[in-house]
């Protein structure tokens, strides 16, 4: 029985289909992605979309879709879908979907007149080639299988049209042909693992349409080129693979290259598989560079929510992977500047506008060493007492340490926590002054940095430090508690005093392995917090008491930019909610973690199928939304169910 499956009712009913998608990445930049029934909603969409070198290390569509079309007695049966003006649906091959699984690769049955066709895709691994294997389960006579290739060759965040300057040229190589659209991309080359004819019949397809983008408020209308077609013999039996790859590759090869990569695949056989899946999909290892990728299909590598996903992705319920963590970390202490580290912006172009990402840092490091890290000071203790000497003496966006211990962080037009969303150049949630969760991060930092130092025998950083973190702790408790309230200020600045919104930020300060939080203080920002901010799919960002509260997450940039902080819910936020209850509750507050955790389960098969979404809506019933697979959402779950089997064995 397949762990993820879909009924013919759901398949052809494209209000559900066209809402569930999928997401393979070949762990070196390249991913690709489409709905379950093959129709792109996404101008993000494509079968092989690659960073190309020289665009900057961007990504590009290049091979957008691809149609399969059955020639069986005299008829035709075009297996493609996709989506023209006014809901018009051109082909509609959906209809004939038998089947649709996930467990191993993504795979559909067809059932075309006399034929039965099965269909499955992958990428490979460290390559830039996407490989599709066609196979012919039953068929009464001979007949053909026609292949269209749909290239778009542009950047994943624009559009393409009709134009005169595009290459339609195609050039012989085995068992195929190559061409590229425009010059300074890699030739695509587009081989079958058997002689196929090809039919040069070059032409575009105008207005086709991306129903996700219309419904962000983009541009959403785009037209494709497509160089002709392949035409294959093919009989029941048969199985034919189709290659599109940035190099020109041994056809005789491709079926064994094929079955040697499904092979080394984890089934997607349960919920943690799934999980296992999902995290090796956001590791990047490229130019001798290893990343973390934010979120899939438009993020890139962030220094934030590197940090935070690091531990779950690479320790958690793989292996111990210590190798790879220290490829990360070394990779991100490698781009540090003045304390701090590159926060989003392409590689040649980075922002640092991140005040908590260095002390993420100091946490990842912390989880590095509690996994077996044994070098852990050795190896990150200089870049670690950077970041400390440049939050004390002060460096870039006003980020400084004052007098009273605590970190104050502030610049017009800046968002410098991870409630970053801007509209118009002015901070939704800027939270400008001492931020709850970076204080507790930075009173963490402090005392792990003294502990370390400590038993290394650094005498002269001890010295410079021993009396930070009674002086933080005070000054803390003065400025963020209020005993009357029983919860945290999420911020207090020197314009608008304290700020006691209900956030998920002060739940922050419980999870730290050095809180400055007594029990009974912990135990009253988590009870307040299970009370306005827990749901089934992770942490509200603000109570639904506020006025400021937004339920929904919907409509244009604008729109949901206001929403994004002010009561979306964040599945990452389950981790140091969930880390915290466990400290407060022990082995009591078990079942309850358990059972938000492995609530999840219910989303294995929505938006990103097998994987957790960036985030979901505050009001139920929580519908997903933002990119359909984000790294941190996943790595905290996985570190969370890691930690429940650590600390209590009878999972």
């Amino acid at each position: 029985m397949s762990y993820i499956k879909f009924e013919k009712s759901q398949i052809i009913n494209l209000e559900y289909s066209l809402s569930r998608e999928m997401i393979r990445t070949n762990r070196a930049g390249s991913y690709s992605s489409t709905t379950i029934v093959g129709c792109n909603t996404r101008k993000y969409h494509g079968l092989l979309v690659c960073p190309v070198d020289a665009f900057g290390g961007e990504r590009y569509v290049l091979l957008s879709s691809l149609d399969a079309t059955v020639v069986n007695n005299d008829r035709s049966f075009n297996t493609g879908i996709r989506k023209y003006k006014g809901d018009y649906y051109s082909p509609k091959g959906h209809k004939y979907i038998e089947e649709l699984e996930m467990d191993g690769i993504p795979s559909r049955i067809y059932r075309v007149g006399g034929v039965k066709l099965k269909h499955e895709r992958l990428l490979v691994h460290y390559e830039e080639q996407y490989l599709a294997r066609f196979t012919i389960l039953e068929a009464s006579e001979p007949m053909k299988l026609q292949i269209r290739p749909f290239l778009a060759f542009r950047n994943i965040h624009e559009l393409t049209h009709a134009n005169l300057s595009a290459n339609t040229k195609v050039d012989p190589v085995e068992c195929g042909i190559k061409m590229r659209l425009y010059e300074g991309f890699p030739y695509l080359h587009m081989q079958f693992s058997q002689k196929a004819e090809f039919i040069h019949v070059p032409d575009w397809y105008l207005g086709i349409e991306y129903t996700e983008e219309q419904k962000r408020g983009y541009d959403y209308s785009e037209d494709l080129f497509t160089p002709g077609f392949f035409e294959v013999e093919a009989k029941e039996g048969d199985v034919i693979v189709f290659s599109a790859s940035t190099k020109e590759e041994k056809p005789s090869g491709f079926k064994a290259k094929f079955t040697k990569t499904v092979n080394g695949k984890i089934p997607r056989s349960n919920f943690i598989n799934c999980l296992k899946n999902a995290a090796q999909q956001f590791i990047e290892k490229r130019h001798g560079k290893t990343l973390i990728i934010a979120g899939y299909p438009w993020f890139g590598s962030w220094g934030r929510d590197t940090f935070i996903a690091l531990p779950g992705l690479a320790l958690a319920r793989t292996g111990k992977k210590l190798q790879l963590y220290r490829e990360i970390l070394d990779t991100q202490v490698a781009r540090m500047k003045d304390g701090l580290f590159p926060n989003m912006g392409n590689i040649g172009n980075p922002a640092f506008n991140s005040v908590d990402a260095p002390l993420w840092f100091f946490w990842s490091v912390q989880q590095y060493l509690e996994n077996g890290g044994t070098d852990a000071w050795e190896r990150y203790g200089e870049a670690l007492k950077s970041v400390l000497n440049a939050y004390k003496n002060g460096t870039a966006f006003n980020i400084v340490m004052r007098e009273n211990g605590l970190i104050y962080a502030g610049a017009p037009g800046k968002s410098l926590t991870w409630m970053d969303a801007v509209v118009n150049g002015i901070p939704v949630t800027q939270r400008k002054g001492y931020a709850v969760e970076i204080n507790a991060l930075w009173y963490n930092a402090v005392c792990f940095a003294l502990d370390m130092a400590k038993q290394a025998r650094d005498r002269k950083f001890v010295k410079e430090n021993e009396n930070l973190p009674a002086l933080i702790s005070n000054s803390f408790h003065d400025m963020f508690c209020d005993s009357k309230r029983g919860y945290l200020a999420d911020y207090v600045n020197d314009d608008e005093g304290k700020n006691y919104f209900v956030r998920p930020n002060m739940v922050i300060a419980v999870s730290l392995p050095y809180s400055m939080l007594t029990k009974d203080e912990m135990k009253r920002v988590l009870d307040i917090a299970d009370k306005e901010l827990v749901t089934p799919r992770g942490l509200r960002t603000l109570s639904p008491g506020n006025p400021l509260y937004k339920g929904t997450y919907h409509g244009n940039q604008e729109e949901r930019d206001n929403a994004y902080h002010n009561g979306t819910v964040w599945p990452w936020l389950f981790g140091p909610f969930c880390e915290g209850w466990l400290k407060v509750y022990g082995k009591q507050g078990e079942q309850r973690v358990k059972k938000l955790i492995f609530g999840l389960e219910e989303v294995m098969s929505e938006h990103g199928v097998s994987t957790i979404s960036e985030i979901y809506d505050g009001d139920p019933p929580h519908a997903p939304n933002g990119t359909i697979s984000q790294a941190w959402s996943v790595g905290e779950v996985l570190r969370i169910i890691d930690l429940l089997e650590n600390k209590f064995s009878n999972l």
